[in-house]
């Protein structure tokens, strides 16, 4: 992979925490930046598509009463647990 060089300003004493766990990792700060952009990215891209399935899912239409969730959660630990409640509200035909 190739990189290119990026520069950008930094508060002192959250470089000064950077080049302690770098130091730590036997890595160099600017990987440990590197690293955490590329994880900071990928969460967002996560988030993204997970926003978008949710959001594929909800047009169906179907959903599970806020009763029927507070039941199943109320049963947890007990000796009748329930199972994952099934929609119950449908909002198109």
């Amino acid at each position: 992979m190739s990189t290119v060089p990026f520069t950008f300003r930094i508060e002192t004493e959250l470089k000064k925490n950077l080049d302690l766990e770098a130091q730590a990792e036997d890595r160099s700060s600017s990987y440990l930046a590197s690293h955490a952009i590329k994880m900071m990215l990928e969460l967002k891209e996560e988030k993204k598509q997970a926003v978008e399935r949710a959001v594929l899912e909800a047009d169906k239409g179907a959903f599970v009463s806020q009763k029927a969730v507070h039941e199943w959660m109320d049963s947890w630990d007990t000796e009748n647990e329930l199972p994952k409640p099934e929609a119950d509200i449908f909002l198109k035909s």
